[in-house]
Parts: structure tokens; C-alpha cells; sequence
């Protein structure tokens, strides 16, 4: 009784981490034969796994029920699973830590003392850093993901940040969560071109609209364009500087939102940057790490750029 428990629960797994098996397949794997297969598969059944057989290739599959079954997760999904439930318990999405909490509880009483082991240790000894950002309600996610992928135009409520309300009525293209804030990246149908919008600062409105052809972002995807759209935005103190190194040597040290590169010829690039001040635009632009040429900013910026200089050159000199 022991031997075709453990099998049973063997083949689960199996079904679970594979579209379709044949029954050779499983056979196999399971040491038994094609006829073993089959009376084991019929005892899922029984207990209520959607076992589905696989036309016209003799195999199985693992349908989707009416229910959640029982899942079967290795020492190393047990512990994602976990570190990401308690990620998501501190997350940017609304009304989520008690149902997140929830969980992770009910899947740490379950694990084996050596997973709680991993799993509290990575807990108790991380800190978070950064101040918490703005909360979307997932119905709001839910709605807006659900007429992406159904691409029917959305209405919603919009404040933007200046504190103004109105409707705005876009084809949906995608979500982008980028530093604990929620970004829909549509086609604005009114004013026909690319917007972003704040998840947090939109109210969807029902019924959605007509169905749509889906367009291409500028850029080549939702992700490139939110990092053109967030370092070009309307900052106190914008510059361009000319980097004097291939786009794509620089393009890993310049994170999504702090600039943009674009390509100039095989050996320059241009970074395009933006800062709320001054000291920050000089940071940014010296953090880069490369040799470069100031293109164009404020005046203010070229004395402030000479100021570290001399900083850096006094402190040489000092030690």
C-alpha cells in the first residue's frame, strides 16, 4: 500500500511538470508497466485529478479541474513559493498581505523543518530598504489585465500628477511593474499616440469597449518605452551627454528610468538623463563610469560638474 501511494504520488509530480506523457513515458519513469500506468491513473481520477487522456498519442494529461488539487512542489519550489509569498505580503498591490500571510502560513506548518529552516533565516535577516511605494487595488490589476489580453478598449477615471481628473478611453497594450509602482503602457484613442498611466491614479470603468488590432509600441516594447517616457518626463534639470563607448557597453549600467542611451556610431552613444536636482543629474551622469562630453544642459550644470572635479582631485591631493 505504501509502494503505490509513493507511486501515485510520483506520477502526480510527473503530470504536473510535463504538458503530455505517454504511457511509455511514464512507465518508465515509474519502473512499471503501460497496465500499472493505467489502473494509477485511474486512482487519480478517483480522487479527484483531472487526469485527461491525449488523443491519438496514448498519453496523459493534467487537466484543469473544478477545484485546486494538492500540488506537489521540490525543496526548492517549496522555498520560492514561500519567499515569494512573503514578498508579495510587503508588495505594491492593495488588500494583499492578509490573503498572502494567509498562505504562506498554511505552506510553512507544511513544510519539513529543513525548508522552514531556509526559509525563516532569509526572513529574519533581510531588511527592507526604500520607502514604500504608492498601493493599486487588484481589481484595478485585474481589470486592466483582463482587457489586455481580451484587447478590448479600457475607460477609466484618470488624476494625473499635476491633480487633474479625466476620462480617458485607450487600447490597452501592457502592465509594467517598475520600482513598486503599477504602469499601463495603451494607445490613447483621443489623442492618438502612446501614453503611460499610473495604475494607482486610474479607476477603470465598465462595461470595456470594442475589440481592437494590436499595435506595436515605439521602441520595440512596453518596457523600452516606459524607460524613455519616465527619463524624458518634464525633470527640473535635464541633460545629454556624449559617452564616449559603444551603446551596448553602456546599456547594463544604466538602469530602467535613469536615462536613455542611443546609439551614435561604434565607439560614442549619447545618454539622455533627467534629475529633480542638480547634484543628482551630476551623479547620474559620473555613475556611468565612462569618459564623456558634456552635450547639452543647463549652465549651472557645467560649474557643477567642474565642482566635483576639483573634489575629487583635492581629495587625491590631501591624502
Amino acid at each position: 500500500m505504501l509502494e503505490t501511494s509513493a507511486r501515485l504520488l510520483k506520477l502526480l509530480s510527473l503530470l504536473q511538470t510535463h504538458l503530455d506523457w505517454s504511457g511509455g513515458e511514464l512507465a518508465e519513469r515509474l519502473g512499471v508497466s503501460a497496465r500499472t500506468v493505467r489502473r494509477d491513473v485511474e486512482r487519480l481520477r478517483e480522487l479527484g485529478y483531472p487526469v485527461d487522456a491525449v488523443q491519438g498519442a496514448a498519453g496523459y494529461r493534467l487537466g484543469i479541474g473544478a477545484s485546486l488539487p494538492p500540488l506537489l512542489l521540490d525543496d526548492d519550489e517549496a522555498v520560492a513559493v514561500a519567499v515569494g509569498l512573503r514578498t508579495a505580503a510587503g508588495g505594491s498591490v492593495a488588500d494583499i498581505e492578509e490573503t498572502a500571510l494567509r498562505a504562506l502560513t498554511k505552506l510553512e506548518h507544511m513544510l519539513p523543518p529543513r525548508l522552514r529552516y531556509r526559509v525563516n533565516a532569509l526572513h529574519t535577516t533581510t531588511v527592507r530598504v526604500g520607502a514604500a511605494g504608492p498601493v493599486v487595488s487588484p481589481d484595478t490589476l485585474m481589470a486592466i489585465a483582463d482587457a489586455c489580453r481580451r484587447r478590448e478598449r479600457l475607460r477609466f477615471a484618470y488624476t494625473s500628477h499635476r491633480g487633474g481628473d479625466t476620462v480617458r478611453s485607450v487600447e490597452p497594450h501592457s502592465l509594467v511593474n517598475f520600482e513598486r509602482r503599477w504602469y499601463l503602457v495603451a494607445w490613447d484613442t483621443d489623442r492618438r499616440d502612446w501614453r503611460t498611466f499610473r495604475a494607482d491614479r486610474l479607476i477603470p470603468r465598465t462595461p470595456t469597449g470594442p475589440r481592437f488590432t494590436p499595435r506595436q509600441p515605439p521602441y520595440g516594447d512596453a518596457v523600452t518605452y516606459l524607460a524613455h517616457r519616465l527619463s524624458s518626463r518634464a525633470w527640473p534639470y535635464q541633460a545629454v551627454v556624449t559617452l564616449h563607448e559603444p551603446a551596448e557597453a553602456i546599456a547594463d549600467r544604466v538602469w530602467p528610468g535613469m536615462g536613455v542611451v542611443e546609439a551614435v556610431d561604434d565607439h560614442s552613444c549619447l545618454l539622455h538623463v533627467g534629475a529633480e536636482t542638480l547634484w543628482a543629474l551630476v551623479w547620474m551622469i559620473t555613475s556611468v563610469d565612462a569618459d564623456f562630453t558634456l552635450t547639452s544642459g543647463p549652465p549651472e550644470l557645467a560649474n557643477a560638474l567642474r565642482a566635483q572635479a576639483r573634489r575629487c582631485l583635492d581629495a587625491l591631493l590631501e591624502g
